[in-house]
């Protein structure tokens, strides 16, 4: 029942990109974060990882305060690749930064998200819709909680996921083990990145994650 039940939720997702989603993915254009922690890929999200989060946009519209911004965490890249996307709807442009994935969506340090959970204890990262919301100072220094919207992150809040920097996201790592380390499903960022990540995914907007 739970199965047919996210089944129907994924597809009312995937429809609704095609009736309300106003710019196309090749309007939206790429460049690198200024952070002296962000990598310096191109590129952006998939097309249809963009559509998905589009339409997320659209099916939550009534929680979210924020409509000209989209956070984007695509996790089919590898850690070490610039794979979170601040997208500007109103520009069409989009800054990339380094962003880490949970110990339990990469039990063996590859590198990859191998796959999603939303179980207390497993330290994954979860796939889905995210409110954002309040700033509080935690054990990393100034964090920002998270609010999961889908049945495949709805335990975010009590799991406390949220967003908060890591000393372990940085470019240093990258040279010398070719990836960045892992949080308990977390999204941390780097240190020098996270006080532009703070000021623009403010309380109120969306960030969604997913892989295709």
């Amino acid at each position: 029942m739970e199965i047919g039940r996210r089944q129907f939720i994924h597809s009312a997702v995937l429809g609704a990109s095609l009736l309300t989603v106003p710019s196309k993915a090749a309007d939206i254009v790429f460049r690198p974060g200024t952070g002296t922690g962000t990598g310096t890929g191109t590129g952006g999200p998939s097309p249809l990882l963009l559509g998905r989060a589009k339409a997320a946009l659209a099916a939550h519209k009534a929680r979210i305060r924020n409509h000209d911004l989209l956070a984007i965490a695509d996790f089919s890249k590898a850690s070490r690749d610039p794979r979170f996307y601040l997208v500007d709807l109103r520009s069409g442009k989009s800054d990339t930064f380094l962003v880490a994935h949970g110990k339990g969506s990469d039990p063996s340090h590859s590198g990859w998200v191998q796959h999603f959970s939303n179980v207390h204890g497993s330290e994954a990262t979860s796939a889905g819709s995210y409110l954002v919301g309040d700033t509080y100072i935690g054990q990393y220094g100034e964090s920002r909680r998270l609010i999961g919207l889908d049945p495949q992150n709805d335990q975010a809040e009590a799991r406390a996921i949220v967003i908060h920097p890591a000393w372990y996201v940085n470019q240093s790592l990258i040279h010398d083990q070719g990836k960045i380390g892992r949080s308990q499903g977390c999204f941390a960022f780097a240190k020098d990145d996270i006080r532009e990540i703070l000021e623009r995914v403010a309380p109120g907007c969306l960030l969604y994650a997913d892989k295709v």
